[in-house]
């Protein structure tokens, strides 16, 4: 099975699925597909690459590896354009998370979505989407990484737009296609600079040369040439991966239905930009400029994004900007060069955060599709088997010694402490605050929704969910408590990334852990006495203290927060920013260039211009056909007359 055609078959299975449902299903070329056999369809293609994926894991961990060209698509002088698959480590990894998540999402998708016209394109989409993400962590060069990388985000966009009918979800699909736009532009920059100088878009070419790289320096400037491709490429990453200041997309993305945000904001897309810089780290080894930037930008997003989650009401979206605050530890992490902790956590944050959105989804169907956590409380005796489920979630996003997130965030944590780079100490700090803000806003959520007394209308009390909607809920409940211990050694400790994610010895950081590392359960143990632990439960007390035992506590303090409050509410002012300044700029010099250039110099000057130069050549011209037989032999002698002459002085 180590062969080009069954990693091709794990890729296109998905895409097979989503052809079917999408082109048979929703009448663009008949309904001859019902919707229990899109679903079915989709299901299966998705089932078969997670098994696949499955024994692509475990061939890796058996030292077989591949690298190699699928098809050749383009030739472009010496330079060969191929589709290709580099299976290694951390491309195995990814698969299974991407697909065992996904094939998650179909099965609850059936419950969720069950009444919805739009039931088989909705299918279409989400296997289409699992498809593109495969085919990014797949590839084997640059080209193929950004086709994978555009795809995910138009699919992207489609599923968040899916109720186009909504003009919020239009709003919402339109602004997370915009923002990444910008980071794309930041993200081929650095493609393009790496080829340039290595006439390459292969990864080991590529990485080959990174050693000379890092002595090249930028043209015209005394900039390090891999610090502008890395900073380059890290723009991308910031729209991918939703980091500050190009985060503001993925709130707003909660417009689309809830297996989209497990599906893209919790598992796969957003995580594209983690990845990327986890692959390419041969590269940023080489560049402490473009890790401090990182590890920066990771701890402003791990603290500030997950205050702004205190301050929600609506329940997806507290999940969505819990997410951005780990994708911020993510990049602290990569700042730190402990890329294997990063890829650790984007692993067992794929587990927990699905989790949760689908409980969160779960708790939504209960309710009658109010999202207001303000108008629900006592959910846990209607709804067991999602409160229980959404316990365990909350316990291992918030780090809770044993559990998948402990293992994982407590590293980064770490690693940022350890960290040779400008802004580490800032970055340990915030983390550190982190843990105690992520604790307050889970745990308020979790207070609010499944405990304290029912603040809805008894007659519209709810039930539990479906099984097709609890099943996959138990099943993600089960690595989210088990993967981190089972996985932490042999991922952090072990050589399950040798010679796939390159840390030169002047970043110490996992190094030092590893020195330090007893086991995960003396870790577990050494956990309870540790000051995380004592911050988790700090949140965890004044949650209790301020939404259950004195619920009229928190809307007082709120109320006398003044400016803080005002800057909360407006999520200190990065979508006002945006509008008011950014999009006016915008608009402006596009106003500029429309006067200017393309009335003022296309239209008037080359196009209106030069039918007004014609037009003066031609009165000009009309004044020498004067119709006379004595005009035009004038004319014809004195040019033999001219011609002669040049020929003379030519000749002489």
């Amino acid at each position: 099975m180590n062969s080009p055609s069954f990693y091709l078959w794990i890729a296109l299975a998905p895409l097979v699925g989503a052809l079917v449902a999408g082109l048979f299903g929703t009448g663009f070329l008949g309904r001859s597909v019902s919707r229990r056999a899109s679903h079915l369809i989709t299901i299966a293609g998705v089932a078969l690459s997670f098994v696949g994926s499955v024994i692509v894991l475990f061939q890796v961990a058996g030292g077989h590896t591949f690298n190699g060209t699928v098809y050749t698509w383009n030739m472009i002088g010496s330079v060969t354009v191929q589709v290709g698959f580099l299976i290694d480590s951390l491309t195995a990894l990814m698969m299974v998370v991407v697909t065992s998540v996904s094939l998650m999402v179909h099965v609850y998708t059936i419950g969720y979505m069950a009444d919805d016209p739009g039931y088989q394109r909705f299918f279409s989409y989400i296997s289409l989407f699992t498809f593109s993400m495969l085919m990014l962590v797949m590839a084997n060069n640059m080209m193929q990484l950004f086709f994978g990388w555009e795809a995910v985000g138009l699919v992207s966009y489609l599923l968040i737009g899916f109720w186009y009918t909504r003009p919020t979800a239009v709003f919402a699909n339109l602004k997370a296609f915009l923002v990444n736009r910008v980071g794309d532009f930041g993200f081929i920059l650095g493609i393009g600079l790496l080829f340039a100088y290595t006439g390459s878009l292969d990864y080991v070419d590529v990485f080959g040369q990174a050693d000379e790289l890092a002595s090249k320096q930028f043209p015209g400037t005394d900039w390090q040439l891999l610090t502008v491709a890395c900073i380059s490429l890290f723009v991308g990453a910031m729209g991918k991966s939703a980091q500050v200041p190009l985060h503001t997309w993925l709130p707003d993305s909660m417009e689309g239905p809830t297996p989209i945000s497990a599906l893209i904001h919790a598992a796969t897309m957003v995580t594209a930009g983690i990845f990327m810089v986890a692959r390419f780290s041969p590269v940023y080894e080489h560049s402490a400029t473009a890790l401090s930037l990182m590890i920066v930008i990771g701890a402003i997003g791990a603290l500030f994004l997950g205050i702004l989650g205190i301050v929600q009401n609506d329940i997806k979206r507290v999940v969505a900007y819990s997410t951005l605050s780990q994708l911020g530890y993510m990049t602290v992490a990569l700042g730190a060069s402990a890329y294997s902790a990063a890829i650790f956590h984007l692993m067992t944050h794929a587990f927990f955060k699905a989790l949760l959105f689908l409980g969160a989804g779960s708790v939504i169907i209960g309710m009658h599709h109010d999202q207001d956590i303000r108008n629900m409380g006592g959910l846990g005796r209607y709804m067991p088997v999602t409160w229980i489920t959404f316990l365990l979630g909350t316990l291992a996003l918030v780090g809770t010694p044993f559990f998948a997130g402990y293992y994982s965030k407590e590293h980064i944590i770490e690693a940022a402490g350890l960290a040779n780079v400008w802004g580490a100490n800032f970055a340990w700090y915030a983390t550190l605050i982190g843990v105690f803000v992520t604790s307050l806003y889970s745990f308020r959520v979790y207070f609010l929704v499944f405990h304290g007394k029912p603040r809805f209308d008894a007659s519209q009390a709810p039930k539990e969910s479906p099984k097709v909607v609890t099943v996959p809920l138990v099943l993600l409940a089960i690595p989210s408590v088990i993967a981190g211990a089972c996985y932490v050694t042999p991922v952090l400790f072990g050589d399950f990334f040798e010679g796939v994610i390159a840390v030169l010895p002047e970043h110490p950081a996992m190094a030092q852990l590893a020195s330090q590392w007893s086991g995960a359960l003396g870790y577990a143990l050494h956990g309870f006495v540790t000051l995380p632990f004592w911050l988790v439960v700090a949140g965890f007390l004044v949650a209790l203290v301020g939404y259950v035992i004195k619920p009229e506590w928190p809307p007082a303090i709120y109320a006398r927060l003044g400016i803080v409050r005002r800057v909360l509410d407006n999520k200190y002012y990065a979508d006002w920013f945006n509008e008011e300044v950014i999009a006016r700029f915008g608009r402006a010099l596009g106003r500029g260039f429309w006067q200017a250039g393309d009335r003022g110099i296309i239209d008037g000057l080359i196009v209106n211009g030069s039918a007004r130069v014609v037009g003066m050549v031609a009165a000009l011209s009309r004044h020498l056909q004067s119709g006379y037989i004595y005009h035009y032999a004038l004319a014809m002698i004195l040019g033999m007359i001219v011609f002669l002459t040049f020929f003379v002085l030519t000749v002489l």
